[in-house]
């Protein structure tokens, strides 16, 4: 036997515990299509809130990115509480807020109540999302098998994708929106028993305290950041109390965590982890992939929707070869992983959902289902490619006893890249868009202004105006938001290219070696069998 297969042998012995491995991961991916789910579920349903609760255009952004921005902001205080605490312990408490969470939100009758009950779902998910992946690096210590672990997990939050927007269409064709909340509830009344049943608790070596002081300023501080830039995003001041105050507090915050973490002797994240370089690249080519798409599956729906008057379950099944596809690359993920290396699966992911991203300039004003197809098809495996590749890679770096930090940096920065991607394309999709509605024949300057917030409330306006004037407003913003749309795609073809940059500093090759840590002198097993030894010698 191998050097390396005996390593990888002697560390499932210590990190299985006894639990069967494959169904650990089922249990795993049950717990990340809750969560998926829950992601994008809403976005099909965002026009039905609109009509019912009338939220003005900051309460339905809030709407949109409470949960990604209160998740990213706990999922470091959630992902190190569960090193000490027990990893299992956080997931499961994870669980049954998701419930409670997604009860509140279906018969919310506020905008408010809604803004609230996402923010539960936000803490909700802040306790599952790192708790699964760490629980994933415990008992995959294998890399060759984790890579096969995490390919299934990342198809699964394809299949989570793919059935939300579905599920969403479905049930708002026969019930009320907030029936596309209910749908977590047997979720969780599953996950919650057979979670507590079949998952190993595992946790970090435990040495010195939990810096709660820490984790708060961390979760503060990207409560503060993100909040700044979605202001930024919906269109406010930049030097406005409201914009920079958050900003500058977060960032400052932010400082203050590094330079603590640094000076302590049990630091709540391990820094040195961004010394690597293929730790450090890995979470810019996540926070660069999101930047560069989340916010256009939002605009992709509005534009389905809005321009070419789709309903919402098919716009569910427009958006369904993209998730498809995504699903299919997870499944490869590992083959590819292990014949191409991470350097090229990566790179070559960033190019390909560019290549895709600047084929979907095409759409217009009119359907073209062949275009959308084929677009969809691309983008959704170079997607998954980039980040199955930049999550292995950055998984596996990590020490195992800072699995539950790592997975938290790393679901943090897919979140927040996921809520400046929102902002900052929603930022540039506002402002290609709303210029195009400032001199339209019969429409006043106020009633431009109005319908320069979103294409929803042009056709509002204009349907209030009626006749000549209000068929030429519902023209021109139908013209202005596909332009919009052409400038945000080229945006982000930007951002990707920039990911295929950086995805050049990650290693040539899959090391299998890397990221197994073996037990000093002898494994776990051979200790307690000494242990035992040493015990009945003494009694003689």
């Amino acid at each position: 036997m191998s050097g390396t297969t005996t390593a990888a042998a002697r560390c499932r012995r210590e990190a299985g515990a006894g639990a069967n491995r494959w169904v650990v991961l089922i249990v795993l991916c049950v717990s990340l299509l809750l969560v998926a789910v829950d992601a994008t579920v809403l976005h099909v349903a965002v026009p039905a809130v609109t009509e019912d609760l009338t939220p003005g255009a900051i309460e339905l952004l809030w709407i949109v990115d409470i949960y990604p921005l209160v998740c990213a902001s706990l999922l470091i205080l959630f992902g190190t509480l569960g090193d000490r605490i027990g990893r299992r312990r956080v997931l499961l408490l994870g669980y049954a807020l998701f419930g409670v969470a997604s009860a509140i939100a279906a018969f919310a009758d506020s905008a408010q109540v809604l803004i609230a009950a996402r923010a539960l779902l936000g803490v909700g998910g802040a306790m599952i999302m790192p708790a699964t992946l760490s629980i994933l690096r415990q008992v995959f210590p294998d890399r060759h098998e984790r890579a096969l672990a995490i390919g299934v997990w990342s198809a699964v939050a394809a299949v989570g994708a793919a059935v939300g927007p579905l599920l969403g269409g479905f049930l708002l064709e026969h019930f009320w929106w907030g029936s596309v909340f209910l749908i977590n509830i047997p979720l969780m009344l599953v996950s919650l028993p057979v979670g507590r049943l079949l998952l190993p608790e595992s946790t970090g070596d435990g040495h010195g305290p939990w810096d709660v002081v820490g984790a708060l300023m961390a979760a503060a501080g990207l409560f503060g950041v993100v909040l700044g830039v979605k202001r930024l995003g919906a269109g406010e001041a930049p030097l406005s109390v409201f914009t920079a105050l958050p900003l500058v507090v977060g960032a400052g915050l932010l400082v203050l965590f590094v330079w603590r973490q640094r000076r302590r002797r049990h630091p709540l994240v391990d820094l040195k982890m961004f010394a690597r370089p293929a730790f450090s690249t890995s979470v810019g080519c996540i926070v660069l992939a999101m930047l560069a798409l989340v916010g256009l599956e939002l605009i992709a729906a509005q534009y389905l929707q809005l321009v070419l008057r789709l309903s919402p379950l098919e716009t569910g099944l427009r958006l369904l070869p993209l998730t498809v596809a995504a699903m299919a690359a997870g499944l490869v993920g590992a083959k590819m992983l292990q014949r191409f290396g991470p350097r090229t699966m990566v790179c070559s992911g960033f190019c390909l959902t560019a290549a895709a991203v600047a084929m979907l300039t095409g759409m217009g004003s009119h359907d073209n289902a062949p275009l959308l197809l084929s677009g969809f098809l691309l983008l959704g495996f170079g997607l998954e490619v980039t980040l199955f590749g930049a999550y292995e890679s950055m998984l596996s770096e990590a020490p195992q006893e800072q699995a539950g930090g790592a997975a938290a940096i790393g679901e943090t920065s897919y979140q927040l890249g996921a809520g400046i991607g929102i902002a900052l394309l929603g930022s540039v999709m506002n402002a290609s868009y709303a210029p195009g509605l400032a001199s339209v024949p019969g429409v006043s300057a106020a009633e431009s202004a109005a319908a320069g917030h979103s294409l929803g409330e042009a056709y509002e306006v204009a349907a209030g105006l009626g006749g000549g004037p209000g068929e030429a407003l519902r023209h021109a913003a139908r013209h202005a938001f596909v332009h919009g749309l052409h400038v945000t795609l080229l945006v982000s073809v930007g951002l990707l290219l920039l990911g295929a940059v950086m995805a050049l500093r990650l290693p040539r090759v899959m090391e299998c070696g890397a990221g197994v840590e073996l037990p000093a002198p002898r494994d776990a097993l051979e200790a307690r069998e000494a242990e035992v030894s040493l015990r009945v010698e003494s009694v003689g």
